[in-house]
């Protein structure tokens, strides 16, 4: 707490062209998608589930993948995808009952010697692009212009697919026992440089004395809680002026606040994923339903705001981090 004192895609593998109503082709022939029509799916798929009083970034956990039991979305190759995507992803993995995090095209699928089942239904990952345009002014003057546009393509799930080598089914590895967790999660946190007290009963970031307080280890359920509740003040931490300088007011006006909490959730459960924490629901945070609600459809881009803010701050916690604990490189993707 910061303290101030769907529609899901219809490609299938054996139908590879999109809607034309999503994809336009760019000057190079290459699919753009139609911003307007993407953010709406994927916020309508998003407010679906918090209509029924769930938080979709709270339940993309399983337990029998090699792969880790929490973890991102993760590309053919391992590298986790960012942003907008691991909340569909991760909602998608849910929805379907996936147990497995890996994602691939269908050429990649191909490339590997195995094949997509005929039926399956893949999934929208995006990624943000510019492309320059020349255009005319009222005097005739030519001027270039940049065009922001969000470009796409469809993944299956690994456990979509026949064929792949084995360690992409492959069952789960003995994961670090909690001690050691915890332990990572201890030196993750310290390594950011944060103030961090002790005592009370309530967590929050204070801006004023630019200082994090959290209640006593003793008062958490469990070390996990603990440090999922740590990794969301760490998010609203990394928003202060001196770091991110997060200021929501102009893009949510009266509903900057929440918008906030929204911010820190996600980054909290993007932390959570690569620290391999479970984190846990906070019923305080229960009341912003009602008004992430309003504001997801009310503005259909909030979301993907509110992700990308998410990424950032989980990236810039990442690299306070001695070199090579946790690699985050920059991915245009996080813009989308």
């Amino acid at each position: 707490m910061l303290n101030h004192h769907a529609e899901p895609n219809n490609m299938t593998a054996g139908h590879l062209a999109q809607r034309s109503a999503v994809l336009n082709l760019d000057q190079n022939g290459k699919q753009i998608v139609e911003k307007q029509d993407l953010y709406t799916r994927i916020t309508n798929r998003i407010v679906a589930e918090l209509e029924k009083g769930c938080r979709p970034w709270l339940k993309p956990w399983n337990a029998e993948h090699a792969a880790g039991r929490i973890t991102r979305p993760l590309r053919h190759n391992g590298t986790p995808y960012r942003g907008i995507n691991i909340l569909n992803l991760w909602m998608a993995a849910t929805a379907s009952g996936y147990t497995c995090p890996i994602w691939l095209t269908y050429k990649q699928s191909q490339e590997l010697g195995a094949q997509v089942r005929k039926g399956e239904k893949g999934e929208l990952v995006v990624f943000a692009s510019k492309i320059s345009r020349t255009e005319a002014t009222e005097t005739g003057e030519e001027i270039a212009r940049d065009i922001s546009f969000l470009k796409g393509y469809t993944v299956f799930n690994a456990e979509q697919i026949d064929g792949l080598p084995s360690h992409f089914t492959a069952p789960a590895a003995p994961t670090l026992d909690t001690v050691q967790r915890i332990e990572r999660a201890e030196t993750y946190f310290k390594a950011t440089g944060a103030v961090i007290n002790h005592g009370g009963d309530r967590a929050f970031y204070a801006p004023g004395p630019d200082r994090i307080q959290m209640p006593p280890f003793e008062a958490f359920r469990d070390a996990e809680s603990f440090y999922g509740t740590l990794a969301h003040e760490a998010i609203h931490w990394s928003g202060a002026q001196s770091r991110l300088d997060r200021n929501l007011s102009s893009r949510f006006g009266s509903h900057a606040y929440a918008a906030e909490e929204l911010i820190a959730e996600l980054g909290s459960a993007f932390l959570s994923a690569d620290l391999g924490l479970t984190p846990e629901p906070r019923e305080d945070h229960a009341s912003y339903i009602e008004t992430w609600l309003r504001v997801l459809k009310n503005d259909k881009r909030a979301i993907f705001t509110a992700a990308a803010h998410a990424e950032r701050a989980a990236a810039f916690l990442h690299g306070l981090q001695p070199k090579g604990e946790i690699a985050d490189e920059p991915n245009a993707e996080s813009a989308a």
